[in-house]
């Protein structure tokens, strides 16, 4: 299969109603029930995914399991995750467990700089992170657990937030985000096509991207 990765379109296209795709990659989770079946559903798309020599992440807890799909040659989404999707699908459709891809959420961190080249090595080198080979202005790792950080061009007139949470959910999703985060108090300081910026009470800002 090709090494392209697809676009919003492609992806949109593939139907894979099981999968949200966040930040590259295609999210899911699988509500298992219990911890049995959760250990047979990853037992079968272990077996699914050395015939495709192409593997995903995967996070089994009670009573689901969360799914990351990417291909990392690719940095991003090809016809390889797409396939393997389906085909994961399948197998948890098989032992009658449903998704619910509107829970997967990925937070980044995003800390405002006006010169990100002064900083980043500091930031790669204390947080044991690697340079990302597509984005200049990121750092991160493979470990499934640790957020990325990225560096927002900012002004140099002081005072400005320094870190900020970006929240990334399914575009279902991020709408009750924003209305709740606002029933509490927040406030909606800006938006775009892809992300809203909120603030609490204090100033403090988060930006709810889809």
């Amino acid at each position: 299969m090709s090494k392209a990765t697809l676009d919003a379109e492609q992806i949109a296209a593939a139907n894979l109603a099981d999968w949200r795709a966040i930040s590259g990659a295609l999210h899911t989770r699988f509500r298992t029930k219990n911890f049995a079946t959760g250990l047979q559903l990853v037992n079968q798309i272990g077996e699914a995914a050395e015939e495709a020599n192409h593997h995903p992440d995967l996070d089994l807890r009670y009573p689901h399991l969360n799914i990351r799909l990417s291909s990392h040659d690719a940095s991003g989404i090809t016809d390889r995750d797409v396939a393997l999707a389906r085909r994961i699908s399948d197998l948890a459709a098989g032992l009658g467990v449903s998704a619910e891809p509107s829970n997967v959420s990925v937070i980044d961190l995003a800390l405002d700089t006006p010169d990100h080249s002064r900083i980043k090595a500091f930031w790669r080198e204390v947080l044991g992170y690697r340079d990302n080979a597509n984005a200049d202005d990121e750092v991160g790792n493979d470990d499934g657990q640790s957020p990325i950080l990225w560096f927002q061009a900012s002004g140099d007139d002081e005072p400005r937030q320094r870190f900020h949470l970006d929240v990334r959910v399914p575009p279902e999703v991020a709408q009750q985000r924003i209305d709740a985060a606002v029933a509490a108090g927040g406030q909606v300081v800006d938006t775009a096509r892809t992300f809203v910026v909120l603030a609490d009470p204090d100033g403090n800002r988060v930006c709810i991207c889809s």
